[in-house]
């Protein structure tokens, strides 16, 4: 499998970026440079990548589909066509978005989010999406949340026959949906659970750690650094070696260049130690 993450300081070349990937050891990357770049630059980067044997894991969108404004929820649509086509263009293995909200925040909670007629839609848009495109070689996925669809690795599993388009598949992130006390107690138990619905479908995952604050009432599960929480990330590692050689496993929400350095530092010591072989 391949590990990898963030790229923090600002890079203005292939050259420069590469620098820092090699010095973060990835083997697996977020595309990165943006769809609207020129073509020439894209194919720069892309060429780099190919040379060095990494993987590109995910192309990200990250706009509101469900944006209150209509003008932002068309830019939304627009942006998801032109980063499903940026992600076939360059063979990663997903496109990843959320599924969005009426929330004021773009990821925020909204009680709109649980409505049939939001779920429905979402299964119009996915669907809208991937017809666009028709892409071959990439997917679109959405990253689970906790208080948006997908919830729940069964939710996940219906959202993909419901959708019913080969290019929709998963992209895991167990985290998000440990949003009870008793998944977090049998975190073990859960992210089993995910693997075993939904390994057919996963093109892309993130390994993160979290911890429960119960000092904080009523709930509180913080995402923290990896390693410093709960979570049983050799058994995420052991399972997602199971998925193939080229299984890309992203660290994210870190805050500098340095704090992803420590992150797959201990990533690849955990991987070590659950023995499992990371490129």
């Amino acid at each position: 499998m391949r590990l990898g993450g963030s790229v923090m300081p600002p890079y203005h070349s292939p050259k420069e970026w590469l620098a820092l990937v090699k010095e973060l050891q990835y083997s697996a990357v977020i595309f990165p440079v943006h769809w609207s770049a020129p073509r020439a630059v894209r194919q720069e980067y892309l060429s780099c990548i190919r040379d060095n044997d990494l993987a590109i894991g995910e192309v990200g969108i990250w706009k509101n589909l469900f944006a209150p404004d209509d003008a932002q929820r068309k830019a939304a649509l627009e942006d998801s066509f032109r980063c499903l086509e940026l992600a076939e263009e360059v063979g990663a293995n997903c496109c990843v978005n959320i599924c969005g909200t009426p929330a004021e925040i773009w990821d925020g909670f909204h009680p709109l989010n649980y409505a049939r007629e939001t779920y429905e839609r979402i299964v119009e848009i996915s669907r809208r999406i991937i017809d666009t495109v028709q892409p071959e070689k990439t997917s679109y996925t959405l990253e689970p949340m906790p208080w948006m669809c997908p919830r729940s690795p069964e939710e996940y599993l219906q959202l993909i026959r419901d959708v019913d388009r080969p290019a929709f598949r998963a992209h895991l992130d167990y985290c998000n949906m440990i949003s009870s006390a008793d998944r977090y107690a049998d975190a073990e138990g859960f992210i089993e659970k995910c693997f075993a619905l939904l390994s057919p479908y996963i093109r892309s995952i993130h390994a993160k750690d979290i911890l429960i604050d119960d000092h904080i009432l009523p709930l509180c599960i913080q995402e923290v650094p990896p390693g410093k929480g709960s979570m049983p990330l050799g058994m995420v590692l052991q399972l997602s070696h199971h998925l193939g050689e080229d299984a890309t496993v992203f660290v994210e929400h870190l805050p500098d260049h340095e704090s992803y350095l420590a992150a797959i530092d201990h990533m690849r010591k955990v991987g070590e130690a659950a023995g499992v072989p990371i490129k």
